[in-house]
């Protein structure tokens, strides 16, 4: 455990999770519990489950109330915030701004003109300049990061683990660009790069093309890497890994799924291995710079 790591630890102020949709933002809040801090979740409407949040302190807000945020979370006496979970990016033409948000508009069409990394980066920046300090879920539990080596199913191939080093040379190469965190490689081949649709979509779209024919490779072959980019901003956005991934990638007829160890996370950790194991697919941690075999 880092300095900072051990500060968040040994800071026992009540903790605000804005709690996107999935598994995470439950586990990340159980992790705080158990250091003996108090969580108070800020449902997104829309997104966050309400059978799982309705069993904790909570409030529900939209995710373009500022302001409202602002006012609950010093009333609840919170200073650290963990923003986890999935969000959609609707357009800014459909935001309902609060009076607080209204002011901030201007601010927040510069930071739309962007890639995530931009939009990210801005809205820690207005989280932190309102008196917030944000952290990264990873830094409150740091069990959710992948661990390096084997996590499920069998060892990759010589051949896998050359599309798993092609894969991250890929990813830090789209990087600057603002691009996916993942993409899918076989033989070497690049079959697909995660664009704006996310990784499940990604995946979906590697399925048609095998219904399709127009990947030909037999089912087993090809692989997911996941990794994140150059400047991205951690305490945010890390890639992540759950069953659903892995029940993707075997519906897209995949052998793997390869994810850089220390800098992504992992949802339902429990769930994998069975997941993993019953669908034929492998899953690793690797270092960031793999080597080729």
């Amino acid at each position: 455990m880092n300095e900072r790591t051990s500060s968040v630890a040994a800071n026992n102020g009540p903790l605000a999770i804005i709690c996107g949709g999935g598994s995470l933002p439950f586990t990340v809040a159980d992790a705080a519990q158990r250091q003996g801090r108090r969580v108070v979740l800020f449902a997104l409407r829309g997104w966050a489950d309400a059978s799982r949040v309705a069993g904790y302190p909570h409030h529900w807000v939209a995710i373009t109330r500022i302001g409202q945020f602002r006012r609950l979370a010093n009333a609840e006496g919170c200073r650290d915030v963990v923003m986890i979970g999935t969000a959609g990016r609707p357009p800014l033409r459909d935001f309902l701004f609060d009076l607080y948000t209204l002011s901030l508009v201007p601010r927040l069409v510069s930071l739309f003109r962007g890639g995530d990394d931009h939009l990210l980066s801005g809205v820690a920046r207005l989280f932190e300049e309102r008196g917030f300090r944000l952290l990264g879920a990873h830094e409150v539990a740091p069990e959710i990061l992948v661990p390096e080596g084997l996590i499920a199913g069998r060892t990759p191939t010589e051949r896998e683990r050359s599309d798993i080093a092609r894969g991250l040379a890929l990813l830090r190469a789209t990087g600057p660009f603002d691009v996916g965190q993942a993409a899918v490689l076989a033989d070497n081949h690049v079959w697909a790069v995660e664009g704006a649709e996310g990784t499940d979509a990604m995946l979906a779209r590697v399925a048609d093309m095998r219904r399709s024919g127009r990947i030909r490779a037999p089912a087993g072959a090809g692989v997911l890497v996941k990794a994140p980019k150059p400047r991205q901003e951690r305490r945010i956005d890390l890639p992540s890994i759950g069953p659903t991934t892995i029940e993707g990638a075997a519906q897209a007829g995949l052998a793997g799924i390869a994810v850089v160890a220390g800098s992504a996370i992992v949802a339902d950790a429990g769930r994998i291995t069975i997941v993993a194991d019953r669908a034929k697919v492998f899953v690793v941690g690797v270092p960031a710079d793999e080597p080729k075999s």
